[in-house]
């Protein structure tokens, strides 16, 4: 019995050593920690981007956000420092989220009139499509514009903005369907503040004016500022 015993208990340490060569070693889990540490930060910048949007950047605390991320304090500090520099990063996001949705319309490829329309429905429809975006820059305007000025990101993705509106403008003078003497950085703000102050003060002025700008009245907007953009530029003033 107790050789059997024995030679039992050989086995069973034999076995157990063979499970142990055989389970992932510390190699195989770092291998993962890239992917999951990409979308650990990005799963806590999509989550800062909800909370800021409900509660600015004072009420935005860093445990909210680690709440919504479903993280922990400890991961947002690791990854992004401070909560200013994860404000930061927000803004980055919104503007770069915009700028490659833009980017992807390949506008300076188009009919320079075709090209201008659809910016204006563009802009529309991404205030439209992404409240977060309107209210996060609100915030930020409250701080005149502090944590923008932070970041050098930002100004790597407004000089293409502008150049990209430069070129549209050009190809219409160029092919006689644009005036000259236009300046394309005040074409280019007049599209966003058009469509920026309808979206974000669509509920107040729906309730001041006792008018639904919702529904029927968007599109109704949209070409209307089309057709408020396109004789600005046109040829025959």
């Amino acid at each position: 019995m107790t050789e059997r015993s024995g030679g039992s208990g050989k086995t069973a340490s034999f076995e157990q050593a063979r499970g142990a060569k055989s389970r992932p070693g510390p190699r195989r889990r770092a291998a993962k920690r890239p992917y999951d540490s990409e979308a650990t930060r990005e799963n806590i910048l999509n989550a800062a981007t909800r909370i800021f949007a409900e509660r600015g950047l004072s009420g935005g605390r860093i445990n909210l956000i680690s709440r919504a991320a479903k993280s922990n304090d400890r991961m947002i500090y690791y990854y992004f420092g401070s909560k200013e520099r994860l404000f930061i990063e927000v803004l980055e996001k919104v503007y770069r989220d915009m700028w490659e949705a833009e980017n992807a319309l390949a506008l300076d490829q188009a009919d320079p009139v075709d090209a201008l329309t659809r910016f204006v429905h563009f802009t529309l429809d991404h205030y439209l499509a992404h409240p977060e975006m309107l209210t996060i820059l609100n915030n930020e305007n409250l701080h005149k514009g502090r944590y923008v000025r932070k970041s050098k990101k930002l100004k790597e993705l407004s000089s293409p903005a502008l150049r990209l509106m430069e070129r549209i403008y050009r190809r219409g003078v160029e092919q006689g369907v644009f005036r000259k003497g236009v300046e394309p950085l005040k074409l280019y703000l007049s599209v966003l503040a058009l469509n920026y102050f309808y979206v974000s003060n669509i509920h107040t002025l729906s309730a001041f004016l006792d008018v639904d700008l919702t529904g029927n009245n968007l599109p109704a907007w949209r070409d209307w500022v089309v057709d408020v953009i396109l004789r600005s530029v046109g040829p025959g003033r």
